[in-house]
């Protein structure tokens, strides 16, 4: 992993803020979590997702993940 390569993921997603994405948790053990959410805020090392589930009765969560958890493919991510 190059820094230049963390630079442009986060070039990317800051661009990305306000938009909604589908997201793809790789939870371990061929187990992966979808959900729907807004990119909220892209910081220097984090960027947050606002996951708003108004099927489910929970309430909104806003996650947080890290550039390189898009760069080692922990999360995928697609705009809709």
């Amino acid at each position: 992993m190059e820094q230049r390569d963390f630079d442009k993921v986060r070039a990317s997603v800051k661009q990305q803020c306000g938009r909604k994405v589908i997201i793809q948790l790789d939870k371990g053990r061929n187990k992966v979590d979808v959900q729907k959410g807004v990119i909220k805020g892209a910081y220097p090392s984090v960027f947050t997702i606002l996951v708003d589930d108004k099927d489910d009765d929970k309430p909104a969560q806003l996650l947080s993940f890290s550039y390189t958890d898009i760069i080692t493919k922990d999360i995928r991510m697609k705009l809709y």
